[in-house]
C-alpha cells in the first residue's frame, strides 16, 4: 500500500491486500482469487473462514482473553494440554504452551538442558542438529538451524550446533543409495557425538520431514530408528521438530509416528492454531519431566502470552473440527492422489528434478539438467520466479531451500489445507501446469516473472 509504514518481507514489493478467505481460497480487495496451495506458511491446515472457529473465538473472548500463567491457569489451557496428551499417545503427556514455532523449539532446547542439570549433569549444554534444517528465527532456535542463508547475517552470535548431513537421498553426500547405503548419514551422528564428547551434548533435534531448508526431504524407512538408538546409547535426548509436520500435516498427529519413533520432546506449532491464533508448544515426555518435578519444580522458560486462554480455545476448536471431519484420515487419502498428479507433471517438465515428501507436505526441486541434477545458477532466482509466476495464475506456493549447500538450489513446497478435495487438486494442478509453462519460458529467455 502506498505510504505504508509496515515492515514487510520485501520492503519495495507491492503486496496485494487480502480481503477474506473461504476453504482453500483467498481473495484480495481487487477481487483476485488465490488457491492456497501452501496453507500460507504450511499453517492453515483446516482452510480459511471456518465458522466454527470464529464462534469458539467469540465464546472465549466473551469470558476472558488473557490471564498471566504465573497467576492463573484456565479451563481452555488445561483442556488443550489433556487433549494433546491423548492425541500424542505414548508418554508425551506434558505441554508448555508458547506463541510460535521458534519459541517452541527454543523451549524444547532449554528443557533438554535443564533435564540434565536437574539430574546433576552440568556439562550437557549443546544441542546438535543437521545441516539443511530450520528450527526458527530467534537466536537460540537459529543456532540449532542448519539453514545457511538465514544464519549468514548472525553467525557471530550463533552457536555451532549443526553437525551432520541430512538424509537427502536425492543428493546423497556419500553418493550412495538407500537402503544399500546402510544409513551412513545416520551413523554420522555417532561420529559427531564421539568427536564432541557425549558428556557435552544434551540433545539432538531434527525435523521428521525437512521443511523450509530442504523442501520436504523425507528419510529412508529405518533412519529415525537408528538416530534414536544412537541418542539412547549416548544418553542424549531426541527432540522432534514437528512445528511444520505435526497436527495431521503428514496424515498422523506427529510425523515421527510414520517411522515408529517416540521423541523425548516434540515441538508443535503452525497447524496447532491453523492460522486462527498464534500458539505453539513444547511437548515433553514423562521421563524428562521426572527430575524437574523432583527437583526445582520450575521449567525456566515462558512468555507473557504463554498458555493464553484465547489461543488455547482456538486450538481446541481446531482439533474438534479436524476430528469431526476426519481430516487426518482424509489427508492420507488425498495426498496419494496429489503426489501421483505431481509425478505426472514431472514427466512434462524437465526442470522438475525431484518430487518428494510425506502426506500433504510435498516438495518439488528444480534442476537445470535432470540427468546430472545440476542446479540452476543462483542468479536465475528460479524459486522466486516460480512463486511469483504461480501467484499470477492465482496459486500460492511456499519457497524452500535446496541443493547440497542449501543455497545453490531451487525448490517449492506444495502443502494445501487438509480439507482439499480431489476436484480441488485438479484445479491446483491446472493452475500449476499453466504456471510452469510460463516459468519454463522465463527461464529460457532469462526474463523475470511479471515481465514475460
Amino acid at each position: 500500500m502506498k505510504g505504508s509504514k509496515l515492515i514487510k518481507p520485501l520492503l519495495d514489493e507491492p503486496y496485494p491486500v487480502i480481503d477474506y478467505g473461504k476453504g482453500i481460497f483467498l481473495y484480495d480487495t481487487a477481487g483476485n482469487e488465490y488457491l492456497d496451495a501452501s496453507s500460507g506458511a504450511v499453517t492453515a491446515n483446516i482452510g480459511h473462514g471456518v465458522k466454527e472457529i470464529a464462534s469458539a473465538m467469540k465464546k472465549q473472548a466473551d469470558k476472558v482473553s488473557f490471564v498471566y500463567r504465573s497467576q492463573f491457569t484456565s479451563e481452555a489451557a488445561e483442556m488443550l494440554a489433556e487433549k494433546i496428551a491423548q492425541l500424542a499417545g505414548s508418554s508425551l503427556n506434558w505441554s508448555f504452551f508458547v506463541n510460535s514455532g521458534s519459541e517452541a523449539t527454543e523451549t524444547a532446547m532449554k528443557i533438554a538442558i535443564q533435564y540434565w542439570q536437574e539430574k546433576g549433569v552440568k556439562t550437557k549444554y549443546k544441542v546438535l542438529s543437521r545441516w539443511l534444517s530450520y528450527h526458527g528465527i530467534t537466536l537460540g532456535a537459529l543456532s540449532m538451524s542448519g539453514h545457511a542463508a538465514r544464519r549468514a547475517r548472525f553467525v557471530p552470535l550463533l552457536d555451532d550446533f549443526p553437525a551432520i548431513h541430512s538424509p537427502y537421498c536425492y543428493r546423497c553426500p556419500y553418493h550412495l543409495s538407500a537402503p544399500e547405503c546402510g544409513m551412513v548419514c545416520a551413523e554420522e551422528l555417532d561420529t559427531a557425538i564421539k568427536r564432541i564428547g557425549p558428556e557435552h551434548i544434551a540433545a539432538f533435534i531434527a525435523e521428521p520431514v525437512i521443511g523450509a531448508a530442504g523442501a520436504a526431504i523425507s528419510p529412508p524407512p529405518d533412519y529415525y530408528k537408528k538416530i534414536k538408538k544412537i541418542c539412547e546409547e549416548n544418553q542424549i535426548l531426541f527432540i522432534a521438530d514437528e512445528v511444520m509436520t505435526g497436527f495431521g500435516r503428514t496424515g498422523k498427529m506427529l510425523a515421527s509416528e510414520h517411522w515408529g519413533v517416540v521423541p523425548d520432546i516434540a515441538a508443535l506449532g503452525k497447524g496447532m492454531g491453523a492460522g486462527y491464533a498464534p500458539i505453539a508448544a513444547a511437548l515433553v515426555s514423562d521421563h524428562v519431566m521426572e527430575p524437574i518435578l523432583a527437583g526445582s519444580k520450575v521449567v525456566m522458560s515462558g512468555h507473557t502470552l504463554s498458555a493464553n486462554p484465547q489461543s488455547c480455545a482456538v486450538s481446541l476448536a481446531v482439533i474438534e473440527y479436524m476430528e469431526k471431519n476426519q481430516l487426518m484420515q482424509k489427508a492420507s487419502k488425498t495426498s496419494g492422489y496429489l503426489f501421483t498428479q505431481l509425478q505426472k507433471l514431472q514427466k512434462k517438465f524437465a526442470m522438475i528434478g525431484d518430487v518428494r515428501g510425506k502426506g500433504l507436505l510435498i516438495g518439488l526441486e528444480f534442476v537445470r539438467d535432470r540427468r546430472t541434477k545440476e542446479p540452476f545458477p543462483r542468479h536465475d532466482n528460479v524459486t522466486a520466479k516460480a512463486v511469483k509466476t504461480a501467484a499470477q495464475h492465482g496459486l500460492l506456493l511456499y519457497p524452500a531451500g535446496a541443493g547440497t549447500d542449501g543455497i545453490n538450489g531451487d525448490a517449492v513446497i506444495i502443502a494445501p489445507p487438509l480439507t482439499i478435495t480431489n476436484k480441488e487438486i485438479d484445479e491446483l494442478m491446472k493452475r500449476l501446469t499453466a504456471s510452469f509453462h510460463d516459468l519454463t519460458g522465463l527461464i529460457q529467455s532469462g526474463g523475470t516473472a511479471g515481465n514475460g
